[in-house]
């Protein structure tokens, strides 16, 4: 006879739906929130830009990038969060920042800015799945012990 398995636990419904509203309240804000992080992913590659590539720059970039993978989608944004992934992945070593080709990351920092910009959500959007393939390409091919 096989073991009999626990009981899941109950779900408190209530509290589900009183989260779920709060969720819904603070969404109100999600686009000004959005637009603050991008704010600091574009400050963050001007620093690269204007102060060079050095580990502190780098670490900046790597780290606003990072923030919004997780917060493009919570925010309603999931094409932002793939973006900012594929960026992660570009730059998601130290010795990988040092050398990734500044120009595919601006071009992913460019792409995040326009996303939120013109409110392109989802791969849903003709223009948002070809960015989207084609940023991933490139960081797909990079080797930087080529």
């Amino acid at each position: 006879m096989p073991p009999t398995l626990p009981k899941p636990p109950k779900i408190n419904m209530a509290a589900v739906a009183r989260a779920e509203a709060a969720l819904a309240a603070m969404s109100v804000n999600f686009q000004q929130w959005l637009e603050r992080e991008v704010t600091r992913l574009d400050a963050a590659m001007s620093a690269v830009r204007s102060m060079g590539r050095t580990a502190e720059t780098m670490d900046a970039l790597y780290h606003r990038a990072h923030d919004l993978k997780g917060l493009g989608t919570t925010y309603g944004y999931p094409i932002i969060s793939q973006i900012a992934g594929t960026l992660c992945r570009l730059i998601d070593t130290p010795e990988r920042r040092m050398v990734a080709p500044l120009e595919l990351a601006l071009a992913h920092v460019e792409a995040i800015k326009a996303a939120a910009r013109d409110q392109i959500k989802t791969e849903d959007d003709a223009i948002g799945r070809v960015l989207v393939k084609e940023l991933a390409d490139k960081v797909e091919s990079f080797n930087p012990r080529k």
